[in-house]
């Protein structure tokens, strides 16, 4: 892919190339005419007068030099076009991928936080030879993950006891687990061991 960027780059940095080699054409036979307008001028205050096939012929090169160099700008910018639509293409890729990593990371790190609650929740489960035995609880609480009927089950359940927030007797439900705060004195220690 860098290499492919890489070559992408080069080519378009030719291309801007040709189109400034282009532009400075357009230039010099911008020059060349305004040079032939001033000496004409001249030799006509002197009395000389160039034939009009002269004036003909100067006319249809600078016309075939112009038609030549907007042929050219024109191929150029569709060159240029292309090749930036190429080097957007493999942005938006690049982006892509990146975003992709970034929501993977998310997702590990709520993994993590997810495997944090659950051990002070439950306990660690290498700690406790006996996890098999919560693993109906577990599925419990975690039913609704897997079931659109049973979220709605336990949220009609939940919502029987939502209060306003300014109601003196109650409050409103968490979002998540409400975590154990640490023991406060050595006897409650050893009681939550």
């Amino acid at each position: 892919e860098q290499e492919l960027k890489a070559a992408a780059d080069s080519v378009l940095s030719e291309v801007r190339k040709k189109q400034a080699d282009t532009k400075r054409m357009v230039d010099i036979l911008r020059s060349l005419e305004k040079l032939r307008k001033l000496r004409k001028e001249a030799a006509a205050r002197k009395g000389v007068c160039p034939p009009p096939s002269a004036d003909e012929a100067f006319e249809s090169q600078v016309e075939s030099l112009r038609t030549l160099l907007k042929n050219r700008t024109e191929l150029y910018e569709a060159e240029e076009r292309a090749l930036r639509v190429m080097l957007e293409g493999e942005q938006e890729e690049e982006r892509k991928r990146e975003m992709e990593k970034k929501q993977k990371k998310e997702r590990e790190k709520l993994l993590q936080q997810k495997r944090e609650i659950d051990s002070k929740l439950f306990g660690e489960p290498d700690e406790f030879p006996l996890a098999h035995l919560l693993q109906p609880f577990r599925d419990y609480y975690l039913q609704a993950e897997h079931s659109v009927a049973a979220l709605i089950q336990i949220r009609h359940e939940w919502d029987q006891y939502l209060v306003p927030a300014d109601h003196p007797e109650g409050s409103s439900i968490p979002p998540g687990w409400v975590l154990p705060s640490l023991p406060s004195s050595d006897t409650w220690a050893t009681a939550v061991r």
